[in-house]
């Protein structure tokens, strides 16, 4: 009896473990997939840096509850299955929701992000957003673009300042 128990507290430990370590967590549930399909959605998963896996719902209870992350608890009923980030959220976010809209089964009931509940909302809101080179990109563009002002501006001081010297002189020698 008490390996189980011992085998059980491995796989709570385990669970907290990638809670606590991935950047986000995002709660589905699988009911009526098929094995070839939670094999594909997996594999497009893994390409986009995230683990999906399916944990008992009690263990992965506990494991919530002793990570502190408040509102997840909720969401662990029925089949279920967790989708663990390491890196892009809005990526994964967008794959299960592109996954979802292939095949209605997979339903996104919500997650955590930086240890914070969020809804399937939230989830599909983080699915619209650009992904990260692009928000970088966008990021660098409003950093340089008052540089550019400002650089444009402290070269027409003097170019202007010659212009103006350059009429003066062109003058004095007409006359």
């Amino acid at each position: 009896m008490s390996t189980v128990r011992s085998e059980k507290e491995a796989v709570v430990a385990e669970v907290r473990g990638k809670l606590e370590s991935a950047t986000a967590v995002i709660v589905t549930e699988y009911r009526g997939l098929t094995v070839p399909n939670l094999a594909s959605l997996r594999t497009s998963l893994r390409g986009v840096g995230a683990e999906y896996r399916v944990y008992k719902n009690t263990l992965a209870r506990f494991a919530a509850r002793e990570s502190g992350i408040e509102g997840l608890e909720s969401l662990l009923t029925g089949p279920t299955a967790l989708a663990f980030v390491d890196g892009d959220v809005a990526a994964v976010a967008k794959t299960l929701t592109e996954y979802a809209k292939t095949n209605p089964l997979l339903v996104i009931r919500g997650g955590a992000v930086a240890g914070k509940a969020v809804t399937a909302t939230d989830v599909e809101m983080l699915a619209d957003l650009p992904p990260r080179e692009v928000m970088l990109a966008q990021f660098a563009g409003l950093m340089q673009a008052p540089l550019v002002k400002t650089a444009g501006l402290l070269q027409a001081l003097p170019r202007n300042m010659a212009y103006g010297l350059k009429a003066l002189v062109d003058q004095k020698t007409a006359a």
